[in-house]
């Protein structure tokens, strides 16, 4: 018996009767031949973690444009953020922790350069729109390693699919990235909105204080405490309490109208639509200027071909291409 082997073993022994067994899955899409040491679900960690996309997630817009200091989050820090919430889950409910761990690493590849803002932005220029979450898997499937793919299990694909609220992911551990991704980012806005002066510390509601606690780690132990003590892994139930879902879909609604749209935030989100909107214009305009592998999408679908290049940039290589295109060269980027 191998070393993968003893693990699937353990796994088999000792998880939740509900957990998603590596020996289990339903598998790739290209059959491959197992690896002797990691299992399936760790080979996909690997995979995602080595990949080009997941590198650009370092210099990609979490929610704060161009934050002048080093302590605000990126999309790579919001990453590794849901990856540790749902690996402490998972781990306390006794459910796969590998597939947890893929399923975050991977949930945001697909994100576009300035955030949500970017997201925005190329969901009005497609004419079936664009979602984070399937370009997400439109990366690992069709667009790393050179359109190659990285051949991911399918639990680990429709766990990254289904990360966003109004999905239902099919794994108990596709369910806790969803609920992380929320205690992740709701948290960690509320930190980088203060410190960014957007909003004071008592500018938080008193009741959110009372309830989840004055401070970031405070109010995410919470959340996670709340999660584990109300989810039933036997019964498929993974969920907060019917009064704590209310006080976070309430702290939602506090940071759309107090941060998310906030005028000195939606300001800068006016220049970058319209950069990116003159990106799109350009290159679907001047193809040949498109790298190789994405000019050789060009024939299936101009449109998408120009969003998978543009969804792929981040925040500074975006502003570099836009100087060296529509700025004279002596004020080029």
């Amino acid at each position: 018996m191998n070393i993968r082997e003893k693990r699937e073993a353990w796994e088999k022994d000792f998880l939740n009767p509900f957990a998603a067994r590596s020996a289990e899955s339903i598998g790739r899409k290209s059959n491959e031949e197992k690896c002797e040491i990691r299992t399936e679900y760790q080979r996909d960690k690997d995979r995602i973690t080595h990949s080009k996309a997941f590198r650009r997630l370092m210099h990609k817009t979490q929610v704060f444009i161009a934050p002048e200091g080093d302590h605000y989050r990126t999309r790579l820090t919001h990453t590794m953020e849901v990856v540790q919430i749902a690996r402490t889950i998972t781990r306390a409910l006794n459910l796969n922790e590998d597939l947890a761990e893929a399923i975050a690493l991977g949930h945001d590849l697909g994100h576009t350069p300035f955030g949500h803002t970017g997201e925005d932005a190329l969901n009005q220029l497609l004419e079936d729109g664009f979602r984070h979450n399937e370009q997400s898997v439109r990366v690992v499937e069709y667009i790393e390693k050179n359109g190659n793919g990285l051949n991911l299990t399918f639990e680990v694909l429709d766990g990254i699919l289904n990360h966003r609220t109004q999905n239902s992911p099919l794994t108990l551990e596709g369910k806790i990235v969803q609920i992380s991704d929320k205690i992740a980012y709701m948290n960690h806005d509320v930190d980088d909105a203060i410190r960014a002066k957007i909003l004071a510390p008592d500018d938080l509601p008193k009741h959110f204080i009372d309830i989840l606690g004055d401070t970031p780690s405070n109010r995410i132990g919470f959340f996670v405490s709340n999660l584990v003590k109300n989810s039933i892994p036997d019964e498929k139930k993974i969920t907060l309490s019917t009064e704590i879902t209310a006080v976070m879909s309430d702290l939602r609604s506090f940071m759309f109208k107090n941060v998310y749209v906030n005028g000195l935030h939606f300001k800068e989100r006016s220049k970058i639509d319209k950069m990116l909107h003159l990106l799109f214009e350009h290159y679907l305009i001047n193809p040949h200027k498109l790298p190789a592998e994405y000019k050789a999408r060009m024939e299936e679908s101009p449109t998408h071909a120009v969003a998978d290049y543009i969804a792929g940039m981040t925040d500074r290589f975006a502003l570099k291409q836009f100087g060296q295109i529509f700025m004279p060269s002596a004020w080029g980027m």
